[in-house]
């Protein structure tokens, strides 16, 4: 049993993992020529202004009586600048936004996880391609972009990490402490002759990271004073930085200007995700080479924006997040980043339409060189007779794109070659996509078919062990089949040079199906029992679990199916009987029903956006303290104190942070204190079943009321009271029809630590079926209830100040992880003891309930795979995208419940005993 849980666990981890290799691969490559323009730039130097987590909304809209919070920069839109939206790309956060405005690439998931302040991969940057970069502002974000750059001209001035401090009196010193440092630097400059010569060289840059707008967008919400003043405070350091830079350079008119940001942020303080006020960011441009303000009445838009910013006789040029870092290469006469997918915005430029031609000309090449190493890599590794190359764009195309787009400069024709050139482009973007996901298909009908090889061979595994069918003869020439099928994909691997995980993915379905053609004789023998079954009662039952899965799989997708599904749940004591046919009182009755009732209320309310409510959250704790069940001894005083202290903490906490006087010591203290008791007070407390249940709902408690923000407090105490009361109705349903052996058996004297047989065979029965799917419906319940891990991504920090409030993604991510799977562990805790139950049961049954053995089997043991199975057919062969996502969770979620099963079991059974000589052991 050993084996196979460390087999399945092993297996579902490659399942999980695959998907970052077939989705999120890098998509940069290396071994690209620079390409320059032939032609003198508009510009000697660029200087970037980057306002982190400003909304375009909050930027553009002005006063109800007409003013506006920028005038500066509302001046340059009106007069001297081009202004547009740029759109950004989820995940819209600080690193990716970055990567991309500076190195002109969208940043793949799989980077981002791997490091917000290292880079996980290798890339080329406007920086880079830079003479000489100085930045200013955040060590998240600067040391990036100079650990990428070759040598050691990109410089970097930040200030420490602790003042990234989301309960400080005022963020915004985050960005005067830059402005201030740039006032220095160019008054050093001018008393420092080597820094002054530097500094008038050209094709330099000026980068300001300007963080204090995010994080008081995350302190005091988007719509708050702070923020919004903190907007007026950006404009005004902005205008001084312009004035001095313009004096220190003597007013040369050789110095462009790039206002923008990152990414927005929702009205509640989080970002990540992919609504508008949080892809949507503001986009200024001014000085050299830049095009002046333009009225333009005639345009059109889908959306309503200008007339309520109220710039609609405006000329507006809206682009990808992208298209700025070609624009900052252009203007300054550097090539573009060599991995940049961006597309120059011609409409920026204020320069003649030859020079426009050429920036597009040296544009297109520089993505069809990336095309090339894409389409020279992937032809080295595949088979010729099996390389199919992109059809648009094959040698010939491309040799002919390159003479008559040179042709059709030199002639003159430049909107001709602008246009020509903007189509390969086009064509080569495509391209890269082409052969970035070549390999996708192949890989994934791979893990398709290991996953349902795995999938059968489990089926064979529960059939055998539980419906006591016989065990067919081997078959002497299978393992040889399968041993040279292996080599033969081996060797096939090795011509093609494929990376070291493909032979995992490849190899994997040979020794799974192997056991699975090895075992398949004992299909035939349930088929055999068929004609002695009621086919129609056996029919009925597998519709039935059909409908109860196609519930859960579109509870992936609508997390209210889940609440249809708690309404349908409710009548369950009385459509089943158990009122009558079992001791299940009239009271357990209603407690299951209300309970179901009140849970069905979570799933409708949103994932994210709710305010914090501290007197809600309180008065959750309130509500734990006053619970019915009795727990004996100092660990109940324990857990109690606990609960009301948070309570306290808590609020003490949200008004210290409202008071802007920080995150109290003492508070901290208590928060990290009761997270890390929290995995041992249960541990002390006496093993009998609810007694130890309990004081393990109070610890978990204590620690999810410290990680809430409002109503999603509430949900652990009524997902336990079901929890409690589904135990009690177990049991009583086992007891009425005379299955366990002790007929007289209380849960109040039901002690984890018994032992038990966990060997012993017994045969399914149709009760397997419900029980295993309340126990999945359930645990999909604790993860979509208030939130999942996918929610994590739109980063809100205020569900862990009580902790910490200086920005450290990993901890406050751990920390958020663990409120995610405080749920899973009560649901985990309720099913091993439901489990104890299993082994105290006859092991004798009818042939209704052996036969009905293969539908159970696909429910209780695989679990969540059987909705995998399904999704991954659709995304790999029909195209299903926002299944991926759904496929990673259900990975997730199966390998989270292999390893919490181990830590609830301890968390249960085990006890901590201190004696007289404080020696500590487990019983």
């Amino acid at each position: 049993m050993v084996t196979f849980f460390v087999v399945g666990l092993l297996v579902h981890i490659v399942f999980f993992v695959s998907i970052f290799d077939i989705y999120f691969t890098s998509p940069l490559v290396h071994g690209m020529t620079p390409q320059y323009v032939p032609l003198p730039p508009p510009a000697k130097r660029l200087v970037l202004f980057v306002a982190d987590g400003l909304r375009a909304d909050s930027f553009y809209k002005p006063h109800v009586n007409g003013s506006t919070r920028v005038p500066f920069l509302r001046n340059i839109i009106e007069k001297k600048g081009m202004w547009g939206i740029s759109h950004t790309r989820v995940p819209t956060e600080s690193r990716p936004g970055h990567v991309a405005l500076i190195a002109g690439f969208y940043e793949d998931v799989s980077a981002v996880a791997k490091g917000w302040k290292e880079n996980p991969v290798e890339f080329d940057s406007v920086f880079n391609e830079s003479r000489h970069t100085w930045s200013w502002g955040s060590p998240d974000i600067l040391p990036m972009f100079a650990k990428g750059a070759t040598g050691d001209h990109v410089y970097t001035h930040s200030y420490p990490a602790v003042n990234e401090d989301f309960a400080s009196t005022d963020a915004s010193t985050l960005d005067t402490w830059v402005f201030d440092e740039v006032k220095a630097f160019f008054k050093y400059a001018k008393e420092n002759e080597t820094l002054l010569s530097r500094l008038h060289q050209d094709q330099n840059v000026f980068f300001l990271h300007l963080l204090g707008l995010d994080t008081n967008g995350h302190a005091h919400r988007p719509l708050s004073a702070e923020y919004m003043d903190n907007i007026g405070l950006v404009d005004a350091g902005i205008a001084e930085i312009v004035s001095i830079v313009e004096e220190f350079f003597g007013h040369d008119d050789s110095t462009a200007y790039i206002f923008t940001s990152d990414h927005g942020m929702t009205s509640w303080g989080s970002h990540g995700a992919g609504l508008p006020s949080e892809t949507l960011t503001p986009l200024v441009a001014w000085g050299a080479g830049v095009q002046a303000a333009q009225r333009d009445i005639s345009q059109h838009y889908e959306d309503d924006y200008m007339r309520e910013w109220k710039l609609d006789t405006l000329k507006r040029v809206d682009v990808n997040q992208a298209d700025i870092a070609p624009l900052m290469s252009s203007l300054i006469g550097v090539p573009i980043p060599l991995n940049s997918v961006g597309v120059l915005p011609l409409n920026y430029l204020n320069n003649t339409q030859r020079f426009k031609a050429e920036s597009m000309y040296a544009n297109s090449i520089q993505i069809l060189e990336q095309f090339k190493v894409k389409m020279s890599q992937k032809k080295e590794t595949t088979l010729s007779f099996l390389f199919t190359p992109f059809p648009p764009l094959t040698e010939s195309a491309q040799q002919n794109f390159v003479r008559n787009a040179r042709v059709l400069i030199d002639m003159g024709q430049f909107d001709k070659a602008i246009r020509l050139c903007e189509g390969t482009i086009t064509q080569a973007m495509e391209g890269l996509t082409y052969y970035h996901t070549y390999d996708r298909y192949f890989l994934g009908a791979s893990v398709v078919l290991g996953f349902v090889g795995w999938t059968s061979y489990v089926v064979l595994v529960i059939l055998k062990t539980h419906a006591s069918l016989r065990k067919p003869p081997g078959h002497r020439g299978l393992g040889r089949t399968f041993m040279s099928l292996g080599l033969a994909t081996t060797i096939f691997l090795m011509i093609q040079c494929s990376p070291w995980m493909y032979y995992i993915y490849c190899l994997l379905p040979i020794p799974v199906w192997y056991c699975v053609f090895k075992e398949f004789g004992t299909f035939a023998d349930l088929i055999s029992s068929i004609p002695s079954l009621p086919l129609s009662k056996c029919f009925g039952y597998f519709v039935l679990v059909s409908l109860g899965i196609e519930l859960l799989v579109l509870s992936f997708f609508y997390r209210a199916m889940l609440s249809v599904g708690l309404i349908v749940l409710a009548g369950w004591p009385i459509v089943s009987g158990l009122t009558e046919k079992s001791k299940v009182t009239t009271n357990q009755t209603l407690s299951w029903i209300l309970s179901c009732l009140c849970l069905a209320l979570f799933p409708l309310m949103p994932v994210v956006g709710r305010e914090p409510n501290v007197t809600l959250k309180s008065h959750t704790s309130t509500q734990e303290r006053s619970s019915d069940f009795f727990l004996p001894g100092c660990v109940l005083c324990v857990c109690m104190a606990t609960v009301a202290l948070c309570a306290y903490v808590l609020t003490s906490t949200h008004s210290s942070l409202q008071r802007k006087e920080g995150l109290p010591l003492v508070n901290q203290i208590i928060s990290w204190s009761t997270l890390i008791s929290s995995f041992v007070v249960p541990l002390l407390s006496s093993t009998r079943l609810f007694h130890r249940l309990l004081s393990i709902l109070l610890s978990l408690v204590s620690t999810f009321l410290l990680l809430s923000t409002g109503c999603e407090a509430l949900f652990p105490p009524v997902l336990s009271c079901l929890m409690f009361v589904w135990i009690n109705i177990e049991q009583e349903a086992l007891q009425s029809k005379g299955l366990c052996l002790f007929k007289t058996l209380q849960l109040s004297s039901t002690d984890f630590s018994d032992s038990i047989d966990i060997t012993k065979i017994r045969q399914l029965r149709l009760d397997d079926i419900r029980r295993s799917y309340f126990f999945v419906f359930f645990i999909i319940m604790a993860f979509f209830g208030t939130g999942n891990i996918a929610s994590i991504n739109s980063f809100d920090p205020a569900s862990v100040y009580c902790f910490l409030t200086v920005f450290n993604p990993f901890i406050m991510g751990a920390l958020m992880m663990w409120k995610v799977l405080i749920p899973f562990v009560i649901v985990m805790c309720t099913f091993e003891s439901i489990q104890h139950f299993f082994f105290l049961v006859q092991d004798y049954g009818s042939w209704l309930d052996i036969g009905t053995s293969l539908v159970i089997a696909l429910v209780i043991v695989l679990r969540l795979p059987v909705k995998p199975v399904r999704e991954m057919c659709l995304f790999f062969f029909v195209g299903v995208c926002c299944s991926i996502s759904h496929y990673v969770i259900v990975m997730s979620m199966t390998i989270f419940l292999m390893v919490l099963s181990v830590f609830t079991h301890i968390l249960t059974s085990k006890r901590i005993l201190v004696g007289r000589r404080m020696k500590m052991h487990f019983r």
